[in-house]
């Protein structure tokens, strides 16, 4: 059964481990949007990293050339602010984000605090965002403990960050084997 993806503004959240799919579901949820979508790219430029640079062109490779491309970058929460002060009445635009590790991998040298300030900054604009914005996330917390602090730092607070963002989400979606199932419709909230 095929999902929809409604043009009322609201956060759905599509979220998988490596090569899952997830940008593939949340690319098709944004093709079933009536009006035009904007792909909100976070990660940076490939530089010499020649896998990273074949991801970047398998990804621009799948868009309809119809899609606008707005590389963010570390700026994802200005971009989004910026894009919500000067939508047109009655444009139904969506906005496609990919991907919030990226994101995050941009700001681990935050301090707490910094860091908590800069996740709910994100968290509300995305809350008061008046177009619909898919999100693609990474599942990062099933493998093994990871060896390293800085990893270790990454896999809490994208698990933190993920659990804020469902909170506020219209719809969420867990890729997995290139199968999506909805965590709203089949999940139950942990209590607390």
């Amino acid at each position: 059964m095929a999902a929809e993806a409604s043009p009322a503004a609201g956060l759905i959240l599509v979220t998988g481990p490596s090569r899952s799919g997830k940008s593939r579901w949340a690319e098709y949820l944004a093709e079933q949007h009536p009006g035009p979508v904007l792909y909100l790219a976070t990660g940076q430029p490939p530089s010499e990293d020649n896998s990273w640079a074949q991801r970047v062109a398998d990804h621009r490779a799948r868009r309809p050339e119809e899609w606008q491309t707005l590389e963010v970058g570390a700026s994802l929460t200005e971009a989004l602010a910026g894009l919500n002060q000067s939508m047109e009445p009655g444009r139904s635009r969506l906005l496609l984000v990919d991907a919030l590790g990226t994101w995050l991998a941009q700001h681990l040298e935050d301090g707490p605090e910094q860091w908590q300030t800069r996740s709910a900054a994100l968290l509300d604009q995305l809350a008061r965002q008046r177009e619909p914005v898919v999100l693609v996330m990474e599942e990062v917390g099933w493998g093994v403990v990871p060896p390293t602090a800085i990893g270790g730092l990454f896999r809490d607070r994208m698990g933190t960050l993920q659990q804020r963002l469902n909170a506020i989400s219209r719809e969420s979606w867990l890729v997995v084997n290139g199968r999506a199932l909805n965590l709203h419709q089949l999940g139950v909230p942990v209590p607390g």
